[in-house]
């Protein structure tokens, strides 16, 4: 796809509608027929009701049941319109949110990455539910729709001269609709943008709590121009666009008097028919509702259409999946024998504006089981990536990763994944363990087999395993480190990979993390490779490999000397 495709892309949201539409087009022309259908057994009502008001004798006759037919036919068919609608803006708004969920799901870390949290969470909740919000709308203004075009053409039947009034008023007031429509439209997306801005503002004022109370004057310029000026942007920008909507439907019901008025003075000065002066007033007093239900819906149809340019623009970001990304089945078994090894790697980040490329490598490396490999370095030398390259997360851009003699492909690259425990720096620790039926007895077992390690590592007091879940995650950074250590402990993968896993423990944990647990995870044969700092223990590594400047460096370990506690 072309840079001026993707560009493009984002702002087509009305193909976008059509294509998650698609699959409902029996229920959806459903709901038009029976809207229509309703709508025009209204017009018919009036009609009848403007007979009624012009003929002696009033609902004698047949008219009676003429009535009640309609009433019924109108009743019954806006039902099954709201119901097809209805069912219809649940299907869609559940297929936007799972298909957006298989979507980041699929989607390439380094594309996640780059796609910021703040801006992901509105798509997800604000954009979906309005999309939800005019799908539920569309039945309504359906028939509405229905009712003005059947008013219409009735007042035309009428009287053709008197309906050349109604449409030059209606062009008139077509033309402002649009105008203010597109500015309206405009704010809207100003106002979304607000929003993003505001959701990365609550965001930090959450996560960074703790330093904002121990920095006032950051404390209030947050509060201040962050969130307060952020809110009040976002209430201006919107209380416009809604006023300029506002000002535009107070036009369309002054134009509707005022051409009701003009009916009235053209019937003083000619000769009408009665029933044709009570018609067209009739007609027009009603059809105000109508074109008011049409008009009121412009302001969400205008929010819509920003959604869908949004959940357009995330679909296209994340449009090119992870090649062979398993999500449906349990992935083919792959096994670790004898090496794991980089050839020539080579991984380059997009520069920022006015920043110079970080570029990783190459690199030649070889890992093997039963070895404890400590990753050393500054920070920003490319431990993370060189990790992120090694368990697969990032594909190499130059080179090869190997297993046991044989390159990594793509379609390989998920079961290779399923190699590796790991628990990073920012990691995120999920309730539920996923521990191998055959590894660890089944879920039932689950219990038995985590309490040893809770009980080591000093949390079993606070945490216990249910239903195959963690009791609680509601423990401290050290302690929360320390139950994804227990799920690397179940998981029993032969790679094993620890980013920084001391930095948040206490000396004791630390000291046995490093000269107790590690050692008896290579004594068991896992492949050990550990993010540090703590030189004190480097000595007790089989290798020590040090980043530089996106490059990687054996340090020899005979001149390693352990220092003292």
């Amino acid at each position: 796809m072309t840079a001026r495709a993707m560009n493009d892309e984002p702002r087509r949201p009305a193909s976008e509608m059509g294509r998650l539409l698609r699959p409902f087009l029996p229920w959806i022309v459903l709901s038009a027929v029976t809207g229509i259908a309703a709508g025009a057994a209204t017009v018919a009502l009036l009609g009848t009701i403007n007979q009624v008001l012009n003929r002696p004798g009033g609902l004698a006759g047949g008219l009676l049941l003429t009535f009640v037919s309609l009433c019924v036919a109108a009743l019954i068919g806006r039902a099954l319109s709201d119901i097809s609608t209805n069912w219809v803006g649940q299907q869609l708004v559940a297929q936007v949110r799972t298909g957006l969920a298989q979507k980041i799901l699929a989607a390439p870390i380094d594309a996640l990455e780059r796609y910021r949290t703040h801006r992901l969470m509105p798509v997800l909740t604000q954009d979906v539910d309005m999309i939800s919000d005019v799908a539920f709308a569309l039945a309504s203004t359906t028939i509405a729709l229905a009712v003005a075009l059947g008013c219409l053409a009735y007042l035309a039947w009428l009287s053709p001269a008197l309906f050349g009034l109604v449409v030059v008023a209606l062009v008139i007031g077509t033309a402002v609709q649009t105008l203010v429509q597109s500015r309206g439209v405009a704010g809207f997306w100003h106002a979304r943008e607000g929003e993003e801005a505001l959701h990365k503002a609550y965001r930090g004022i959450s996560e960074g709590a703790k330093e904002l109370r121990m920095h006032r004057a950051r404390r209030s310029r947050v509060f201040d121009g962050q969130i307060e000026g952020t809110v009040h942007r976002i209430r201006d920008i919107n209380n416009r666009a809604i006023n300029i909507y506002v000002l535009g439907t107070a036009f369309g019901s002054a134009l509707f008097f005022l051409l009701i008025a003009v009916i009235l003075g053209w019937a003083a000065m000619r000769p009408m028919a009665p029933e044709v002066l009570s018609g067209f007033v009739l007609v027009l007093l009603f059809l105000k509702g109508p074109i008011d239900q049409i008009t009121l819906t412009l302001p969400n149809v205008g929010r819509a259409k920003v959604a869908f340019e949004r959940i357009a623009d995330l679909s296209l970001r994340f449009a090119t999946p992870e090649p062979h990304l398993h999500l449906a089945r349990p992935p083919s078994e792959v096994r670790f024998r004898e090496s794991l090894a980089l050839r020539g790697v080579r991984y380059a980040f997009e520069p920022a504006e006015g920043a110079e490329p970080f570029t990783l490598g190459p690199i030649d490396l070889t890992l093997h089981p039963g070895e404890l490999v400590f990753v050393v370095g500054d920070n920003g030398s490319g431990k993370t990536t060189l990790i992120k390259l090694l368990l697969g997360l990032y594909a190499p851009q130059q080179g090869d990763v190997v297993l046991d003699g044989e390159p990594v492909s793509d379609e390989r690259r998920d079961d290779y994944r399923q190699l590796f425990t790991t628990v990073f720096s920012d990691f995120y620790l999920f309730e539920d363990l996923a521990a191998v039926d055959g590894q660890t007895g089944g879920r039932a077992s689950l219990p038995e087999a985590a309490r040893p390690y809770l009980e080591r590592l000093e949390i079993a007091h606070k945490v216990s395993v249910v239903d195959g879940s963690f009791s609680t995650t509601d423990l401290s950074t050290g302690q929360r480190k320390r139950l994804a250590l227990v799920h690397a402990y179940l998981e029993q993968r032969p790679v094993m990979v620890f980013d920084e896993w001391a930095a948040d423990q206490d000396p004791s944990f630390r000291h046995l993390f490093y000269t107790e647990l590690l050692p008896e995870l290579r004594a068991r044969g896992h492949l050990l490779i550990v993010i540090s700092h703590d030189d004190r223990y480097f000595h007790l590594a089989d290798r020590v490999l040090k980043m530089a400047n996106g490059s990687v460096e054996e340090v020899d370990q005979s001149r390693v000397v352990p220092l003292r506690a």
